[in-house]
């Protein structure tokens, strides 16, 4: 992994913020081009907000770019560029949880803090076969004082100085990454490999042959469905894209105008509806050609895309937009890079319209 052996807080932070509820395959390629175009603190905090998003284009969870652009500009704003090592200076940083803040001051500065991730979680609740709910408030107070009292204390110089470029012997950040590590290779939640587990002679449920019955597991929940239609605006072969509310779904990234329907409404009406209260627009009687249905699952729902394409015969198009919903518009050539952040769905249905030429026809490739 490209961010481990380092020391400097700025990368340590990075990856840890990218590593939330993503695989560290995934996080690998964006890390790289991230610290490439970012290198420092600063370098992030001087960025436009649409560059750092589009970096993050594809990664989801895109308040978490967000907040890591609004905590740069705070860190060069409050602490001269350098990374905070105090706790609640760190914990006071937007974006930085518990789980983060421990992360950082163990790995970066060589403290005696916890961390507490659902790795963590299973290898504590399997060691000591514990039946307590992480989701509860008493089972994280639990397995947070567990952590906790099993993080070593670090060398009498190490909290002040961070880490030496030597090896040492109950490193804090050591002990963390690789509780991390056992949890996320072999104490896995289905079938781990209890056989070369170092702390199997240890391990509580192990020992009594139930090891995948800890952590409890989650009551499954149904995923709710949402339908949703996008309309695609093409002026002079340019295409219209609105930017969303910082705060939100998808959060300050760019997209075709977007509306839910509502239940048992049809599609023309939810697209007379989108263009109406959306974008100010009278949709009635503009021919529309319908693009392919597309679905995109997040985690806690499903959103069922019915995509449509209009060709504004106008000259102008923007001068007739009131938006509603959206905080900019914006035409753009998709034949150039777009520097912009883009959900993966919105990269998925721009790319389609590739085939999609101005008068309406598919154009067919050859196989």
């Amino acid at each position: 992994m490209p961010w481990r052996k380092l020391s400097d807080p700025y990368a340590i932070w990075v990856s840890e913020i990218m590593l939330q509820q993503t695989r560290v395959d995934t996080v690998k390629a964006y890390f790289q081009r991230f610290m490439a175009r970012f290198p420092t603190v600063a370098a992030l905090a001087a960025a436009p907000a649409d560059e750092v998003l589009s970096l993050w284009s594809g990664l989801g969870y895109y308040a978490r770019a967000r907040n890591l652009h609004a905590a740069a500009a705070e860190i060069v704003a409050r602490y001269g560029g350098e990374f905070p090592r105090q706790e609640a200076a760190v914990r006071a940083l937007p974006g930085i949880g518990p789980y983060t803040a421990g992360a950082i001051l163990s790995i970066a500065f060589g403290q005696r803090a916890a961390l507490l991730d659902g790795n963590v979680i299973r290898v504590l609740a399997r060691l000591r076969a514990l039946s307590a709910s992480p989701d509860t408030a008493l089972g994280k107070r639990l397995y947070w004082s567990l952590s906790a009292a099993l993080v070593p204390p670090p060398g009498p110089s190490d909290a002040a100085t961070g880490p030496s470029p030597a090896p040492r012997e109950n490193d804090p950040g050591d002990f963390n990454q690789a509780l991390m590590e056992l949890g996320a290779t072999v104490c896995v939640p289905q079938r781990p490999m209890c056989l070369f587990c170092p702390l199997s002679a240890e391990c509580a449920a192990h020992q009594r042959g139930q090891v995948e019955l800890y952590p409890p597991k989650k009551e499954a929940r149904p995923v709710p469905v949402v339908e949703v239609v996008t309309l695609v605006l093409r002026c002079r072969g340019e295409v219209l894209l609105v930017r969303r509310p910082t705060a939100g779904l998808w959060g300050g990234l760019w997209e075709p105008a977007t509306l839910p329907r509502e239940p048992a409404e049809t599609e023309e009406a939810a697209f007379g509806r989108l263009g109406r209260e959306r974008l100010g627009l009278d949709l009635a009687g503009r021919p529309a050609q319908p693009l392919s249905s597309f679905v995109h699952v997040l985690t806690h729902r499903e959103m069922r895309f019915t995509a449509r394409l209009i060709d504004w015969p106008e000259a102008e198009l923007l001068p007739f937009l009131r938006l509603s919903g959206y905080e900019e518009a914006r035409l753009f050539d998709l034949r150039q890079p777009l520097a912009l952040g883009l959900s993966a769905w919105v990269t998925t249905l721009l790319g389609r319209l590739a085939a999609v030429p101005t008068n309406g026809a598919v154009r067919h490739r050859n196989p």
